[in-house]
């Protein structure tokens, strides 16, 4: 029969520290706090590091950053933002880029109109009649684009979670902004089939 004292394992010898003494252990020895401003803006300084560091640091971040912009520009799906990102987003905006809409000159027209009204203050009651057609025009417009991209995106993509107003809404935003400034930039020219 064995010996019950040999099967034993002997311990490590100490206890098991506390959790919040092992991460204190880990992040080493906490500097006092500085007694004096000057020491402050010396500390401070020295975890800034040097002017070149700063320099390469911030044009690292300026090219990074150009980098995402210029990939989400041409639609990489990674770095999309969340408004539009998803297949179905993607059939939004190729159903919205494939055709010329009234809403894209919305905002020429009213500029080209407000100016016109400061130029000329005769015409004002003529040009507020002006805008507010244009803007029925373009509310029907929105309405009839927002049906059509909610009929197609329910053909193509039945589970769809996507309410028919977000994505009529999305739809309209995107079509009342001029096409060159869109983002992303258009997957399809115009006239193209969808």
């Amino acid at each position: 029969m064995p010996d019950d004292q040999s099967t034993k394992s002997t311990g490590k010898g100490r206890p098991t520290p506390k959790r919040s003494e092992a991460e204190a252990r880990r992040r080493g020895p906490v500097a006092p706090a500085p007694l004096t401003a000057k020491e402050a803006r010396a500390r401070r300084k020295a975890a800034r590091g040097t002017k070149e560091d700063r320099k390469v640091a911030s044009t690292e971040r300026r090219e990074a950053a150009a980098d995402r912009r210029a990939r989400m520009l041409a639609g990489e799906e990674k770095y999309l933002l969340p408004r539009d990102k998803g297949p179905v987003r993607g059939l939004v905006r190729d159903i919205v880029d494939s055709r010329r809409h009234l809403l894209g000159l919305f905002m020429p027209l009213a500029l080209v109109l407000i100016m016109s009204m400061l130029a000329v203050p005769a015409v004002q009651s003529v040009i507020t009649l002006t805008m507010v057609v244009m803007m029925a025009f373009m509310a029907a417009e929105g309405i009839l684009l927002g049906r059509r991209v909610n009929n197609r995106v329910r053909e193509k993509y039945p589970d769809s979670t996507d309410t028919g107003f977000k994505l009529g809404w999305y739809a309209f935003v995107r079509a009342s902004q001029l096409r060159r400034m869109r983002a992303p930039k258009p997957r399809v020219d115009v006239g193209s089939a969808v």
